[in-house]
């Protein structure tokens, strides 16, 4: 009887064993996809794109979803988001933007007992008629044929209504711009209502979220930055050339928690198509504020915040030019990206900086944080 007993015993440890690996391996692989449908309109942000505002743009976005659980040190600090990836196909109904396909990299988070699903994506896209000066003159929108593009979906999601299958619906943005790498560049960005359905890829129905206990301090001391940036624009004056820029910026940020950092600095820009935008400013309106002989250097503070979301963070920072000798898009600026670490100190980092709604600049950087 005591044999039996034990030999009960150790199967039923070892089931549990088996159902928490199969747990933990479903967990580490449960992912589902999802079609939609969008149809809706292009938003008015600029009396300049007018005449390219014909129709109402529609298109389909396919999209992988890896589902997150708790089994890692981040996960639950965001409610179990996903991460994944999508593919888009927009129409923009004219005949002149053409038609764009997009990729992206994105983040579904979760609100409302996991009703609600706020999407943020990021990516490149494929413009299929750009600008030209002799063929798509009217094109003002998409100076070149790849570009950057950011998409946010805040649906109503269920899963699982009818076996794997599940519906959703709700808003979309689509944002498409070069950020002045090559000139024109009014950029186009799309409001849409979308519809679509999602299907689990693996069975989660026994999968439980788990609640690790919060045993490491994220708090720390004041810590120092210096990020080399640098990239290629173009003014708006269209065909003034691309050419080089660097950034030298330095900055202080005080973590706060998991989640949070605070920060603080300055940076110095070097913008070489501001000198070719000064020379030609000087010459085509010799009556104007600009002369000819402005420095193309520019001296900026700034104050940002960080939001740390596993080994990526996403960096905002609003900025003012301290030294400002000629006026360009205004004397206040910002800039939102990403960042990833690698090791402890060191960091990469993509940003766009932009004066309220018209970017200057995408920007490559790389960084030491002390």
């Amino acid at each position: 009887m005591k044999k039996l007993v034990y030999l009960i015993f150790l199967y039923s440890c070892f089931c549990i064993a088996q159902e928490t690996d199969a747990k933990k391996q479903q967990s580490s692989k449960a992912a589902t996809i999802d079609v939609n449908y969008f149809s809706g309109n292009i938003v008015r942000h600029n009396d300049d794109i007018l005449h390219l505002i014909t129709g109402h743009p529609e298109g389909v976005i396919l999209s992988y979803n890896q589902k997150t659980f708790g089994n890692d040190d981040w996960s639950q600090f965001f409610n179990y988001p996903d991460y994944g990836v999508s593919l888009s196909f927009q129409d923009l109904k004219n005949e002149h933007l053409g038609k764009n396909i997009a990729l992206y990299a994105h983040y579904n988070f979760y609100f409302l007992k996991r009703n609600i699903m706020l999407r943020i994506g990021q990516g490149l896209a494929y413009t299929s008629n750009p600008y030209d000066k002799v063929d798509n003159f009217r094109n003002i929108a998409f100076g070149s044929r790849l570009m950057s593009s950011t998409y946010l979906m805040l649906n109503y999601k269920k899963e699982n209504l009818f076996k794997r299958f599940g519906v959703q619906a709700g808003l979309s943005f689509l944002h498409y711009s070069n950020a002045n790498v090559k000139a024109p560049n009014t950029s186009m960005n799309t409001l849409a209502f979308n519809i679509g359905v999602n299907y689990n890829l693996d069975d989660t129905s026994l999968i439980e979220y788990q609640k690790n206990e919060i045993t490491q301090n994220f708090r720390e001391p004041i810590k120092f930055n210096i990020v080399l940036r640098a990239g290629i624009n173009e003014s708006d004056a269209i065909g003034s050339g691309q050419y080089g820029f660097t950034i030298l910026s330095s900055y202080a940020d005080k973590r706060l928690g998991r989640k949070s950092a605070i920060q603080a600095g300055a940076e110095v820009f070097f913008s070489n198509f501001l000198k070719e935008w000064i020379r030609y400013r000087s010459i085509a309106f010799p009556d104007g504020e600009v002369k000819g002989d402005e420095d193309f250097k520019r001296v900026g503070v700034f104050v940002g915040h960080e939001l740390f979301i596993n080994k990526l963070s996403v960096i905002t920072q609003l900025g003012y030019y301290v030294y400002y000798p000629v006026d360009f898009e205004g004397q206040t600026y910002i800039r939102i990206g990403m960042k990833r670490y690698f090791a402890k100190k060191w960091f990469a980092a993509l940003t766009l900086k932009s004066h309220a709604a018209k970017a200057e600049a995408v920007e490559l950087g790389v960084g030491i944080r002390l």
